[in-house]
């Protein structure tokens, strides 16, 4: 079976009519949850099953699961702290952050899996240049060697319950102070600047990373294009200067930072035609329809085969399944990592 390049939303935490009617589509490869979609294990557990039994594709299912103020699973899950605390780690000791950024992401991966979902988009390998607020405390280091060496460790723990990463948000989202979210940002730093801001990719890349997010910015002393739709920045940079060979996605068509490329339908085929093997348009039905109708996309082998490798190697997952004692133990570490140290008080009592 074939994925289709389309990744959409549902719209509670069970699938309707209309859920079932677009997930059909042979457009439609690919479903991302939200909060909303989630009660508890059980139900979204089941929810997955049903997605994979509406859709015509090999279907993929994925989740923003970072930790922090980005997780949409709650009871049940692990609560994740912020990559913020796995790079404060690091400063205090090297080899301890690096191995709290494994933990982290096996538990995260681990979780997921059980319930059916693919992968998480993460890690978030932006660097925290204490300009833009939406990554915050999102961002694992402030440094680019920092956000190279605890994003491989994270990824790494990923790949050992055997889910893939993604990687967002390329080439960095963390020189903007604006919300891409919300308006469209403009970074108007050098190439040679932003060559920091890749670097943690190089990395990832090197060690056979999966899968890429782009980003809504226009890199504006570069080009002229958002980074998202843009032919030379997947193409030129991602694929011919850093070499990766995995999938591309865009970030969410229907936020603010893409709308200067026109209508939904405009977004998705400019999106593809510069090279996403898939394209996200979320929070919008009218939008999905309008694209499940407009749209007129022919089976892209190449884009197929990257999709198909970002579904779980279930032998890996085996190894450390949910309620192994090797996930005990790992949910163990991670709760004793970010413990705060006891208070210790000078003097008598």
């Amino acid at each position: 079976m074939t994925i289709g390049p389309l990744m959409i939303d549902v719209g509670g935490t069970e699938l309707t009519a209309e859920d079932r009617e677009l997930l059909a589509h042979p457009l439609v490869g690919a479903v991302i949850l939200f909060s909303r979609n989630f009660a508890d294990r059980a139900q979204v557990t089941e929810l997955n099953r049903q997605i994979r039994a509406a859709c015509s594709n090999d279907v993929l299912i994925a989740v923003d699961q970072e930790g922090g103020r980005v997780q949409r699973f709650d009871a049940g899950f692990t609560e994740l702290p912020p990559l913020r605390i796995i790079g404060h780690q690091y400063d205090a000791d090297p080899a301890a952050g690096r191995n709290l950024a494994m933990l982290h992401a096996r538990i995260m991966a681990t979780e997921l899996l059980d319930t059916g979902v693919d992968f998480s988009f993460a890690p978030v390998v932006d660097i925290d240049r204490g300009l833009c607020e939406v990554i915050g405390d999102r961002a694992l280091h402030k440094s680019p060697d920092g956000v190279a060496t605890l994003a491989l460790a994270y990824m790494q723990g990923m790949r050992q319950a055997g889910m893939a990463a993604v990687a967002k948000h390329f080439p960095g989202h963390g020189g903007v102070v604006g919300d891409s979210h919300h308006v469209l940002p403009e970074d108007r730093r050098e190439f040679p600047q932003l060559l920091d801001d890749m670097r943690p990719y190089s990395t990832l890349i090197s060690d056979g990373l999966k899968g890429v997010m782009m980003a809504h910015i226009v890199y504006s002393s570069v080009l002229g294009e958002i980074a998202s739709l843009s032919n030379y920045w997947i193409n030129d940079v991602l694929r011919g200067q850093l070499g990766f060979q995995g999938a591309v996605f865009s970030d969410d068509l229907s936020m603010a930072g893409a709308e200067s490329a026109g209508s939904p339908i405009d977004r998705s085929l400019v999106a593809l035609q510069a090279g996403a093997d898939m394209i996200l348009v979320c929070n919008d039905r009218p939008a999905v329809e309008a694209v499940v109708d407009g749209v007129k996309h022919q089976p892209n082998v190449v884009a197929a085969a990257r999709l198909a490798a970002m579904h779980p190697v279930p032998g890996a997952y085996e190894q450390c399944s949910y309620g192994s004692d090797v996930w005990q133990t790992a949910q163990q570490e991670l709760l004793a990592a970010i413990e705060p140290p006891p208070l210790e008080l000078d003097g008598d009592a």
